[in-house]
Parts: structure tokens; C-alpha cells; sequence
């Protein structure tokens, strides 16, 4: 599965003494992600992601993570069009908070609100949002991307919990995908995890009842569900296979 770092060229801390004049042209050109198969997805999502995308555990230990599969190749993101368009209904907030992101302090106590200085649509020329108002001041642009990026920090403390719970009834297990075009290629992707259903139906009654009661097992069976979006890749990459 790809790097989720190669988003981020250029990433610097917004400072009102190097980007006091800057603003930023946010289209729908999603080009940034073309090279990647999969993004983190936090746990909230997850009703929204599992209807178009397979949704997977990413990660080792307790340091997993959900992700969604875009691609059943390296470098090959199946749900962007030529054009740059997202082809879903639903974009996940991984890519939604691009070219913003917070980097955080070694003990995760401090965030730094950080921009890819390398994203197209950061101009000096006045076009779009800007990043500063005349007192100096973040604009109220840039107040809504803290707010958002907050709650993503929030989401993501969420989604550990879950993924830490996860680990510790061990009911993650390797997996691997495999398609087969008609052409007779075959592809496959591996380095992710998913529930096993076998080990879920092992569980005692009283740790059912308690991932009820979080609303947890309903998120294990949307991602058991979402796999078989794994079929939905393979009617994608079929169709590029023809087109090329």
C-alpha cells in the first residue's frame, strides 16, 4: 500500500511573516492523490466510505489505522478521472483537508497548522481565499480549516480507541486481494488487515454486548461488508484496461 506522506511535498507551518500575503484557489482537481491506493479513513466515516470503497486495516500491532482502497496497483488511484475528478460519491476527509495539516510536538500535546507549499492553487496574487485578513489576523477561511482539522485530530483519537480494541481482541487477521481481468492479468495487493468473521463469532457474549453497546460492532460489519467493493475495483481497472 502507498505511502500517505507522498500527498505532502512541501509541508511548512503558516506563519503570518511568510504568508501574510498568500490566499488559496481550492478547486475540484483531486491530481494531488493520482499516485496513491489507499488513505487513512477515521472511524467515523465509515457509513459513508464503506457503500463505494473497500474498507481495510492498515498498520501493525496497535499502530492500525482504517483505510480505504482506491487501487488494486501500486501508484494507481482507480476512483480519479483523467481530469483530476473524484469519481465518488463520498471523498474522505484525509483528502478533503489537502493542502492543510497539523504536525504535532513530540508528546502529541502541541499542533502546528502546516500547508503544502507545493499545491497549485497557493497564489500571492490575490486569487481565491486568503490565508491572513489586513489586521494580520488568520482569515475566517482559515479559522473553518482549524475547526475542521480539530475535529479530524478528535476523529483520529477515536479511531485509535477502536483500532487499539481491534488489537486487543485479536480479531484483525492478513489479508490479501487478488483480481483477475479478463485479459487473464492477474494483480494483487496485500500488507493490510481485516476482521475475521470466525474469530468475531468466538467471542463471549458479554464482549459482544459491549461493542453493541459503543456502536463498534456495527462498524466491524461495515467493513466486512465494504470488501465486497473489492469487486467494484475490478470492474474499474477492467474498464481502464479497455479504454487503454
Amino acid at each position: 500500500m502507498a505511502t500517505q506522506l507522498l500527498i505532502y511535498e512541501n509541508a511548512a507551518p503558516v506563519s503570518r511573516a511568510r504568508h501574510g500575503n498568500w490566499s488559496v484557489e481550492v478547486g475540484a482537481d483531486y491530481g494531488f492523490c493520482r499516485n496513491i491506493n489507499s488513505v487513512p479513513l477515521m472511524a467515523v466515516e465509515l457509513p459513508q466510505a464503506a457503500r463505494e470503497y473497500p474498507v481495510v486495516f492498515a498498520g501493525k500491532g496497535e499502530q492500525v489505522m482504517p483505510a480505504v482502497i482506491l487501487g488494486v496497483r501500486a501508484n494507481e488511484n482507480l476512483y480519479l478521472t483523467q481530469e483530476g475528478g473524484w469519481d465518488a460519491s463520498y471523498i474522505p476527509a484525509f483528502v478533503r483537508r489537502y493542502p492543510f495539516v497539523f504536525s504535532s510536538s513530540e508528546d502529541g500535546q502541541k499542533f502546528t497548522l502546516c500547508i503544502d507549499e507545493g499545491f497549485a492553487g497557493f497564489n500571492q496574487a490575490g486569487k481565491g481565499a486568503p490565508l491572513f485578513d489586513d489586521e494580520g489576523k488568520p482569515s475566517s477561511y482559515v479559522e473553518n480549516v482549524l475547526k475542521f482539522l480539530q475535529e479530524y485530530q478528535n476523529q483520529f483519537r477515536v479511531t485509535q480507541a477502536f483500532c487499539k480494541k481491534m488489537h486487543e481482541l485479536e480479531l484483525l487477521e492478513p489479508m490479501q486481494a487478488q483480481v483477475t481481468l479478463g485479459s487473464g492479468e492477474r494483480t494483487s495487493l496485500g500488507g493490510f488487515q481485516a476482521v475475521s468473521r470466525d474469530k468475531l463469532k468466538a467471542l463471549s457474549g458479554e464482549k459482544l454486548a459491549e461493542l453493541a453497546k459503543s456502536d463498534e460492532l456495527e462498524l466491524i460489519y461495515m467493513h466486512l461488508q465494504s470488501l465486497r467493493n473489492f469487486e467494484r475495483l475490478k470492474e474499474r481497472l477492467t474498464a481502464l484496461a479497455k479504454a487503454a
